[in-house]
C-alpha cells in the first residue's frame, strides 16, 4: 500500500472521531417545566417526538379558568419556557383580522358583501371587485401569494437558504400595488388559502377606519379582551424582550419574520399562550369582540367549514374550530371545541408542527390528530445532507490523486470544508443520522491530508491557456463565498 493511501486511511478515522464532537443534532425537548405541573406531564404525553422541538408554552381553557405551563428551552442557551414567554404565532393572527371584519360590520362601519376596492380606492385591476367577506374566508380566488419577479424569487431562494426573513421591505403600499396585478381566477368562491386576501383584508379594514392595521387591532380587539402581551415588530429592533428564539428542527437558526404589509395575515405578530388563552376564551364564551368570526358560513370539504379566519374542521363525532400559524421557526396552534367547552393554545419555537398535540389536548384520538397534518416534505433537506456531506470528500479524493497542479488542488480542497458546512447547516438532521457527518468529516480529512501529500510535487500552474484556468477560479471563489455567507448566516 502505497504511503500516500496509509495517510488518508490514518487520517480519516482520527478527523470523524474529532467532529462527532461538532456533529449536527436535532433540537429536542427538555425536561424542564414551568407553570402548572400536571399539564406539563399531561403535554408531555400528548408530544408524538421530543425531537424536533426545543420549547413549548401552552395554555387549556376549561369552566372558565385557564391553566398555562412551558416546557423546554426558549433558546439555545437553555433558559426556560414560560407561560409568558413571547412566540412569533404566524397565521393565527388570521382569526384576529377575521374578527376585526365581523366587528366592523356589526357596528355598521363595512359591509362583508362590499367589494375592497371601495375601502382601498387606490387598489387597480380585477382584484378591486372581491368582496371583503371572500377575502376572510379564503374564497376571494387570489393566489396565496402574489406573482413574483425573478429577482422576488432570487430573494426568497436567497432567504430560505440563509434561515432570513422572506417578508422584508413588503408594507402596504408594496402589498395593494402587489394585489393589483392578480386576478381571482376562476376558484373564486371556493376555499383556497390565501395570505394575500387576508393580508389586504386588514389593509383595508384599517384604511376604512383611518388608522393602520396595528392600532385598528389594538384599539377593537387587543385592549378589550387585556391582551397587552400580544404585540407587532414591524423590524428587528421592535422584538419583544424575553422572547423565545426560532429554530429548525435540526437546530439552524432562523430570523424572526417582521414586517407591515403581511401583518394582518401574521407577519411580526407575537403573543404568549395567556394572551391567545383569553382570545380562546372569549371566543368560546361569545363575549369577544367579533366573536362571530368562528362561525362557519362556507364549505371547505366534506370535514371542515370556514367562518372569517377561523376553520371548523369534523374529527369523528367531534367539531373543533381553529387555525395554526407557521412561520421560518414557529409553529401555533389554538382550537377549542363548543360541546366540551374546551380549549387549547399551542406555541413551539422550531418548524415542528404542534397542531397534532392541540389536538390531543382537546381529546381527539391520536390516529386522528396524525391524520390531519400532512408529513413534511422531508426528501429535499434529507437529501441536502447527505449529498453535501459526502461530496465533498469523495471529490476530493479523486481530484488529489489526479490534479495536474495546485490551482487544481487548493479549491476542491476548500470545498470540501465548505460543502460539509452546507451539509451541516442546510440538511434535515431528524431524519437523516447525525454520525453520517463526522464519517464525511472523515473523508474529507483524508482527502485533504492526500492533496497535502501531493502538494510539494506539483507546479503552480498546469495545462490549460492560464488565463482560463484563473478565470474558472475567480468563479470558484465567488460562489465559495457564496456558500460561506450561507454557512455563517
Amino acid at each position: 500500500m502505497r504511503k500516500p493511501t496509509i495517510l488518508a486511511l490514518a487520517v480519516a478515522p482520527v478527523a470523524a472521531v474529532a467532529a462527532i464532537g461538532i456533529m449536527p443534532g436535532p433540537t429536542r425537548l427538555t425536561g424542564q417545566s414551568t407553570g402548572d405541573a400536571a399539564l406539563a406531564a399531561a403535554v408531555r404525553e400528548a408530544v408524538p417526538d421530543p425531537e424536533g422541538h426545543r420549547g413549548l408554552a401552552v395554555a387549556v381553557v376549561e369552566n372558565g379558568q385557564v391553566r398555562t405551563a412551558g416546557l423546554g428551552d426558549r433558546d439555545p442557551d437553555g433558559r426556560p419556557v414560560e407561560p409568558g414567554t413571547p412566540f412569533e404565532i404566524g397565521s393565527i393572527t388570521k382569526v384576529m383580522t377575521g374578527m376585526l371584519l365581523a366587528r366592523q360590520a356589526a357596528t355598521g362601519a363595512v359591509r362583508p358583501d362590499e367589494p375592497v376596492g371601495a375601502a382601498l380606492p387606490e387598489l387597480t385591476g380585477p382584484a378591486r371587485e372581491v368582496t371583503l367577506a371572500e377575502l376572510a374566508s379564503h374564497r376571494s380566488g387570489l393566489p396565496r401569494l402574489p406573482a413574483t419577479s425573478p429577482g422576488d424569487l432570487a430573494r426568497a431562494w436567497w432567504t430560505n437558504l440563509t434561515g432570513g426573513n422572506p417578508y422584508a421591505g413588503e408594507d402596504a403600499g408594496w402589498l395593494v400595488e402587489a394585489a393589483g396585478d392578480e386576478e381571482p381566477g376562476d376558484r373564486r368562491g371556493q376555499v383556497r388559502y390565501s395570505n394575500l386576501g387576508v393580508a389586504l383584508l386588514g389593509q383595508a379594514l384599517a384604511a376604512r377606519a383611518g388608522t393602520s392595521y396595528p392600532e385598528l387591532l389594538d384599539r377593537e380587539l387587543l385592549r378589550p379582551l387585556g391582551m397587552t402581551a400580544t404585540v407587532v415588530a414591524t423590524d428587528a429592533g421592535a422584538l419583544p424582550p424575553g422572547r423565545a428564539e426560532g429554530a429548525t428542527g435540526s437546530g439552524r437558526a432562523v430570523d424572526a419574520w417582521v414586517g407591515s404589509g403581511y401583518a394582518p395575515a401574521g407577519i411580526g405578530y407575537w403573543s404568549t399562550v395567556e394572551d391567545l388563552a383569553r382570545l380562546v376564551g372569549a371566543t368560546l364564551a361569545g363575549t369577544a369582540p367579533g366573536a362571530d368570526a368562528a362561525t362557519p358560513r362556507f364549505t371547505d370539504d366534506e370535514r371542515s367549514r370556514i367562518g372569517y379566519g377561523w376553520f371548523t374542521t369534523r374529527h369523528g363525532d367531534r367539531e373543533v374550530v381553529w387555525h395554526n400559524g407557521a412561520t421560518g421557526g414557529f409553529h401555533a396552534y389554538a382550537g377549542f371545541e363548543r360541546a366540551t367547552g374546551r380549549g387549547v393554545v399551542v406555541l413551539g419555537n422550531t418548524d415542528a408542527d404542534v397542531a397534532p398535540i392541540g389536538l390531543r389536548l382537546l381529546g381527539v384520538p391520536t390516529e386522528d390528530a396524525d391524520r390531519d397534518v400532512p408529513p413534511p416534505p422531508v426528501w429535499i433537506s434529507a437529501g441536502l445532507a447527505v449529498f453535501f456531506t459526502f461530496l465533498g470528500g469523495l471529490s476530493l479524493l479523486t481530484t488529489a490523486r489526479r490534479a495536474p497542479d495546485r490551482l487544481t488542488l487548493a479549491p476542491a480542497a476548500a470545498w470540501a470544508a465548505l460543502y460539509l458546512g452546507l451539509g451541516h447547516r442546510l440538511g434535515d438532521w431528524t431524519v437523516v443520522p447525525a454520525w453520517l457527518w463526522p464519517v464525511g468529516v472523515g473523508l474529507a480529512a483524508g482527502g485533504i491530508a492526500l492533496a497535502a501529500y501531493r502538494w510539494r510535487g506539483l507546479p503552480s500552474l498546469a495545462g490549460a491557456p492560464p488565463w482560463r484556468r484563473l478565470t474558472g477560479t475567480a468563479v470558484s471563489a465567488a460562489f465559495a463565498i457564496l456558500a460561506g455567507v450561507v454557512i455563517a448566516g
